[in-house]
């Protein structure tokens, strides 16, 4: 991965994948009971849809080294938020455990490449 090759956020696999995860995961909150929506899928929904924002913050910020690794580690944070809320649906019986275990997975593929993405900073700063 060099640095020449993406001009913008949208061109990260880690984004495009954070993107899509955030669709799927408010694609299944719709199907929680309604009393439910408001105090749990909506804080699911939203830390699912602030991990490709931060992704996006965080590449535009790059020209700051510190300010690229802060975006990218809040991202990871809200990555780890997300999986937590999975869980919770999970054992609440809102989500099946297949479901939960494939969107669970995708986070953690998304962690990973942010601690890539991470690990590598002086390659994607300037």
């Amino acid at each position: 991965m060099a640095r020449q090759f993406i001009a913008k956020h949208q061109e990260l696999q880690v984004y495009e994948l954070a993107f899509e995860m955030a669709v799927r995961v408010f694609e299944v909150s719709r199907d929680f009971p309604e009393d439910e929506r408001v105090r749990f899928a909506q804080p699911m929904v939203e830390a699912s849809r602030l991990v490709a924002v931060k992704i996006a913050r965080g590449w535009q910020r790059r020209r700051f080294y510190e300010a690229f690794v802060a975006g990218l580690n809040e991202a990871e944070a809200r990555s780890a938020e997300t999986q937590t809320w999975i869980e919770f649906a999970v054992m609440a019986h809102y989500l099946d455990a297949e479901t939960g275990q494939e969107i669970f997975a995708k986070y953690e593929e998304i962690l990973a490449n942010l601690r890539r993405l991470i690990d590598n900073a002086d390659a994607w700063t300037f």
